[in-house]
Parts: C-alpha cells; structure tokens; sequence
C-alpha cells in the first residue's frame, strides 16, 4: 500500500534507530546482544507477584492521570531521604510511561518554535528529535573525549536570550561518566537569574561506581527550582518492557507538563503502578544496584583485558565504551556491523550520539547481561 498525496515529513534524513537495527542484525546473525541497553536476567520475582497480585483484584482500570497517589507519596520520600529533597506528590511527581515518554512531554511541553535548547553531547538518541518535533533550535556542548568531561565555558558560550532548556545526563549514556557536584555548581550559576530551564536525565541514578555519589540536581536546591528530573523504574528494577517511569519539577512546571502528557499518554500502567508502591518500600533492592552492576562491570573489564581494545572509563550506567584503533581503521559504524556479522558480538557505535556524527573509534558494549554471556562475549572480543 502506497499514500500517493503530499507528505513532508517533520523529520527529514531519521531514519530507524541505530539501536533497532543493531538488534535486528544481532538476531539475523545469531550474535551475542550487547547493543541495545537491556538486562538478559529475570527482576525481582517478588515485583512481579506484586503486579500479578494488583492485576487479580482487579486494579486494571486508569489511573489518576498524574500517577496513583501512593506511588507519588513513595518518590517522595525517596528522594527526600536520598537527596534531601522535598517534592509534593500532589503537585511536583508525576509517573510516565517510561522516561523517554517525560522527557518528550517535558520538551513538547516548554519548547515553542525558535527556542534554543542546548544539549551535551554524545547524547541519548530521542533529545534533538524532540525538540525538532517541538519547532526548537539545538545547539551543541560536547563532552571532552576521551574523559568525556563537560568544558562549562564552552556551555555559558551558548546560552543566548533564546536560550529555554539545558539537557544532561548523569550517570551517562553512552559513555558511563557522571557529573560532580563542581559540575552541578557551575550549572547553578549558569541558569541562576535566568528563565532557562533543566532537564535532567537521571534514569541510571542508582547505577553508580567507585564509592562516587549520585549528584543529582535535586541535591542543590536554587538548581532544583530550574529543573525537570526524569527517572527510571525499568533501570532501576530491570524491567525496561514495562515501560515505567516519572519526572519530578517545581509546581508550575509540572502543570505545563501535564498539560502535553495528558494527551500523549493519560496515564501509565495502573497494577503495576500498585506494584512498584509497594516494592519501593524495600530500599535494598535499589540501594544494592551500584554493588550489583559494578560488579559485573569489573568482570567484564578483566575479561577484556587480554584483548586489543582499550577500555574506557566508566562509572556509572551499564555501559563499557571501548576503543578500537589499535584494531581497524573503519568508521565504527562499519565496524560495529562487522563485528555484528563476522564476530558475533552486537554493539552500538557511538558516533551516532553526536549530531555531526563524530567518530573516535569507539563502541558502547552493554554489560546488563548475566555471567555467562559476558563470558562468551569477551572470548570473542579477545580473540579479534
């Protein structure tokens, strides 16, 4: 079937994701899966009697618009005892239907046409087509390779009188760096006295290294008042199919918010929103994730030693960049599909992060993966 009218498309030259199409050349070939950013183990069994638990009595209606009223209560404990910070749950807390779903609704919602948002890059892939989407100009900060640090000067450049949001990510995807509280100081000043706004992609909060401590922007209040915070529950409890997340923000923003998000989605899954209420009680299960992860991102890194790549810094995410110079000339996005063919081992190329398509010989290898298929993975990354 074929429409034979006139179709101009808002977003001209995007085409599928690099991530679908990683993994559909993964299954093609029989390779092992480290491209697209999901565990291969089982959540918590207890999580999911808890939603079968709420999907039997019958809670299967909508929920509030907002988020169920218990689950909002919880976030806000949470992030009173994590970060010391006070969000109403009435009017502050509002649960999405996956993050990526919040920061769209949050970028539809206060982006109009000519505003200038400024995104630190490499990035996560749905940032600049949202604020195409949404008639917004972007300008680009790069985080410095190969220690992806932010040059905040660099950003301050930026900023113009047209200047409506600031996006970064911490901990980051694709390159596992994360953000000091110097870093967050230096943000402050730079939307103090402003009416630019933050939006702060914190889905991998508890995944988190080396004894480093989660910065949120929540921990610095006059920064807080500025920003937009989204999180996670399908990163926090390996449930990414579920497709469950929030955004926190000041009360005013929040209603500008809501006002997009209720005609996008309405409302987000309403057991397992029971479900996570009371899940959420149990602060182990999230407080233990960095211990978790970076285990297995130590293993994965001494697996990988014996091999020709070279391992990059990571300290927070499920991600292991690695550089491969010493091994092809290629562009990475070749590379990353040889790899995918010849040696089995699916990746992402994280040229496709930036905007101009920078290429530094780098791949981003997802290590959410049990012990075995990292065992696996590593024997053919060593052996190329």
């Amino acid at each position: 079937m074929q429409f034979n009218g006139v179709l101009k498309s808002k977003l001209p030259g995007v085409g599928t994701s690099i991530f679908a199409v990683m993994s559909q050349l993964a299954n093609e070939h029989e390779a092992i899966n480290l491209a697209q950013g999901f565990p291969n183990f089982m959540c918590s069994k207890d999580l999911i009697a808890l939603v079968n638990k709420y999907m039997t009595k019958g809670f299967n209606q909508y929920a509030p618009m907002p988020g169920l009223m218990s689950l909002r209560e919880q976030i806000a404990m949470k992030t009173e005892k994590l970060y010391s910070a006070n969000y109403n749950p009435e009017t502050e807390i509002t649960i999405t239907p996956g993050g990526t779903l919040a920061i769209y609704a949050a970028i539809e919602a206060l982006v109009i046409p000519g505003d200038e948002v400024i995104i630190v890059e490499p990035c996560y892939d749905s940032y600049s087509p949202a604020v195409r989407l949404a008639g917004g100009v972007a300008k680009y900060a790069r985080l410095q390779f190969p220690k992806y640090t932010i040059d905040w000067n660099e950003v301050k450049k930026l900023v113009s009188f047209k200047t409506k949001l600031i996006i970064i990510n911490t901990p980051h995807n694709p390159t596992g760096t994360v953000l000091t509280a110097s870093d967050m100081q230096k943000l402050e000043k730079i939307v103090d006295n402003t009416d630019i706004i933050v939006l702060s992609d914190e889905v991998y909060e508890h995944i988190i290294f080396d004894e480093l401590e989660h910065q949120s922007v929540c921990r610095f209040p006059k920064l807080a008042e500025h920003s937009v915070v989204i999180s996670s529950f399908g990163k926090t409890y390996h449930t990414t199919g579920w497709k469950m997340g929030y955004f926190l923000a000041p009360e005013n923003i929040t209603k500008e918010i809501r006002k997009a998000y209720q005609f996008m989605a309405f409302a987000a899954n309403t057991p397992i929103q029971y479900a996570l209420a009371e899940h959420l009680k149990r602060e182990e299960e999230y407080l233990g994730l960095s211990a978790f992860y970076q285990e297995k991102r130590d293993y994965f890194r001494k697996l990988l030693k014996g091999s020709k790549f070279k391992l990059l810094n990571c300290n927070g995410s499920y991600f292991q960049s690695v550089g491969y110079e010493k091994i092809s000339e290629m562009n990475d996005v070749e590379f990353a599909k040889k790899l995918t063919v010849e040696h089995k081992i699916a990746s992402i190329p994280t040229s496709v992060f930036y905007h101009n398509n920078t290429d530094n010989k780098v791949l981003r290898l997802c290590f959410a993966k049990d012990n075995e298929t990292l065992e696996k993975a590593a024997e053919a990354l060593v052996n190329i």
